[in-house]
């Protein structure tokens, strides 16, 4: 549910921001890799859980629309902050400030720990993310959002590496007083170099939940075969499957197909990525079955330290149309 790629040497990553592509500035907290990775003798370790469909989502173009500016500057090799200008009228629109700060432990040398972001509005509208590497095998992780002077969402992840697999215990928004909260727990287990199964228990209690409380249970898994990558979960709620097919060192392909059992709705997404490193351009595209179409161009100005994206997504059912362009200086 959440962490952030952290690097010891200088500059450091760039601070979240919002709706520009992961690649233009906002580290997903997703990325986030162990450090000094441990493998036992035959089977080495699955990951964890929340990034079993990573390869094919990082395939998928993050569509955003209107105008965005954001100006990155490194005060020192372990902090940095950011500028962001966003006008839209999909969106809300105005400044916001981030900051990020590296820490000084360092696990292994493309990474230190503690790491710390946030951004903050002018209405006080806050995010935060604080993640730490405790030992080689634990690491935690914090995020709260603070929307009009209240906390509207808390989560508190830990996740512990074995040799072959990974358990993590994740709390959402807990709430002694009203009996409210949500918890899920992760573990993921290697059975071959190319497999790994596991299961998801994800439990909720609170006054809006149907009978006061639920639970849902999934079983996930991941088979892996040279440059193929097939993940999936299967549970009471649905079906999610995902495929990841890298074709050349230039294109990347994801095929996606989520089922929700209690609505009664499917969708198919197709999506591709072409890099082209000689241009200094990265191409993302994708369609779904509700004839959703959005693509998104990023483009380094070299030699200046700019890069320019261009975002545009059409609905051809609900007749929509957004287009939107991005400048990130730094």
């Amino acid at each position: 549910m959440g962490n952030v790629l952290a690097a010891s040497a200088p500059p450091p990553p760039p601070p979240p921001t919002s709706g520009l592509p992961p690649n233009l500035g906002k580290p997903d907290p997703t990325t986030v890799s162990f450090g000094s990775p441990h493998t036992s003798e035959h089977l080495p370790n699955p990951g964890t859980i929340e990034d079993l469909h990573k390869k094919c989502k990082d395939v998928f173009p993050v569509n955003f629309e209107g105008a965005k500016l954001m100006i990155n500057k490194g005060l020192s090799s372990h902090f940095q902050i950011s500028h962001t200008i966003n006008m839209s009228s999909a969106s809300q629109s105005g400044y916001r400030f981030g900051a990020t700060y590296v820490g000084s432990k360092q696990i292994s040398p493309p990474e230190s720990f503690p790491v710390l972001l946030g951004d903050i509005d002018p209405s006080g509208n806050l995010n935060t993310n604080i993640i730490h590497q405790f030992t080689e095998r634990i690491r935690g992780k914090m995020g709260t959002q603070i929307q009009r002077g209240k906390y509207t969402a808390v989560q508190m992840t830990g996740d512990y590496r074995g040799d072959s697999y990974t358990v993590s215990l994740t709390i959402g928004n807990p709430d002694i007083i009203n009996n409210s909260g949500v918890l899920v727990l992760h573990y993921l287990q290697s059975l071959m170099p190319s497999l790994a199964l596991g299961a998801e228990l994800a439990y909720q209690r609170g006054i809006g939940v149907p009978g006061g409380q639920i639970a849902v249970l999934s079983a996930v898994g991941r088979y892996t075969n040279g440059d193929s990558t097939i993940s999936g979960t299967l549970g009471s709620a649905g079906c999610h499957v995902c495929f990841h097919q890298k074709a050349s060192q230039e294109i990347q392909v994801g095929v996606e197909l989520e089922i929700n059992s209690r609505i009664q709705e499917s969708t198919a997404t197709i999506a591709y990525q072409v890099d082209l490193p000689k241009a200094d351009l990265v191409f993302k595209g994708s369609v779904d079955s509700n004839w959703t179409i959005g693509a998104v161009l990023e483009k380094k100005l070299q030699p200046l330290p700019f890069t320019f994206a261009l975002s545009g997504m059409i609905n051809h059912n609900k007749h929509q149309f957004r287009l939107g362009c991005g400048l990130i200086i730094g």
